[in-house]
C-alpha cells in the first residue's frame, strides 16, 4: 500500500469516531476514547502497509486523521439539522435510517 491509500483508510476509520465525539460532552471519558481508540488501528495500518514511520509521512497521516474526525462531526451535525434520528453510533443511525426508509 502506498501513502495515499493509508491516508484514505485513516480518514475513513476516523469518521465514525468523530461522529461519536460530536454527541458526547467535551473532555469526558467517551470524548477522550473517541479520539484515542483509532490510534492503534492507524499504527497497525502503518506497520502492515510498509510505509513505516518516516518523518515525511506524519503530516499526511495526521491530517487524514483529523479530517476524518472533522468529517464525522460535520456529518453528525448535518443529520441533526435534518432532524434525523441521531445517537452516538454512526453505523446504527445509518441502519435505522435505512430500515425506516424501507417501511
Amino acid at each position: 500500500m502506498n501513502l495515499l491509500v493509508v491516508s484514505i483508510i485513516t480518514f475513513l476509520i476516523n469518521i465514525p469516531f468523530g461522529y461519536w465525539r460530536a454527541n458526547v460532552r467535551i473532555k469526558s471519558l467517551q470524548w477522550i476514547l473517541a479520539i484515542h481508540i483509532p490510534v492503534p488501528f492507524v499504527v497497525l495500518l502503518r506497520i502492515y502497509s510498509d510505509i513505516g514511520f518516516e518523518l515525511y509521512t506524519y503530516p499526511i497521516v495526521i491530517a487524514a486523521y483529523f479530517f476524518g474526525q472533522f468529517a464525522g462531526v460535520k456529518f453528525f451535525n448535518y443529520r441533526k439539522n435534518l432532524q434525523m434520528l441521531t445517537s452516538s453510533c454512526l453505523v446504527m443511525d445509518l441502519y435505522r435510517n435505512n430500515k425506516s426508509d424501507k417501511n
